[in-house]
Parts: structure tokens; C-alpha cells; sequence
């Protein structure tokens, strides 16, 4: 089993519509770490660390994201490990 980190941004209307909440809850379940916080420009930017297949499930879930959402747009990186404990929304 290999750890990765993904930071990303996403674009649509994904603050006001408990987008951060909801991707910490997605988090949560699959035992990720990281943080998702509102930006001035309307994107939400998120890091996901933990088990690379949970990760990319978390990662799968923001397209969607909770119902009240209409995600437009998804971009993500690869970015070196870092060892954060939780998830937390900023």
C-alpha cells in the first residue's frame, strides 16, 4: 500500500452549499487526512493525504459532491507526503 497527497481546487457552485462539510465527512470515512477551505474567487481548495485508493476515492467524490453542489470543474496534483493528522475545514 503506497500514501500519496493531492491538492486541488474546485471550481462550480461549491461554497454556501456545505461543500467543505461534506468532503470532510467523505474524508473521514475513508480514513483520509487534509483540509478543504473556501477561496475568494468561489473555488474550494482541498488536500487529501492517506492510502492512495482511498484517496482517490475522496478524489472521485468531489466531481459529485454533496447535493446542493454543481461542480464544474476538478484539478488536482500530486504533491509530496505530508503527515497531517485529521481532516479539518478552513
Amino acid at each position: 500500500m503506497s500514501r500519496i497527497c493531492v491538492h486541488g481546487y474546485v471550481s462550480g457552485r461549491v461554497q454556501g452549499v456545505w461543500y467543505r462539510g461534506s468532503t470532510q465527512a467523505e474524508a473521514r470515512r475513508h480514513n483520509v487526512s487534509g483540509w478543504a477551505r473556501n477561496l475568494p474567487d468561489g473555488r474550494v481548495e482541498v488536500l487529501l493525504c492517506g492510502e492512495e485508493s482511498a484517496v482517490r476515492a475522496v478524489e472521485a467524490w468531489l466531481h459529485q459532491g454533496p447535493p446542493a453542489a454543481e461542480v464544474s470543474g476538478v484539478e488536482v496534483e500530486t504533491v509530496p507526503w505530508q503527515d497531517i493528522e485529521g481532516f479539518s475545514t478552513r
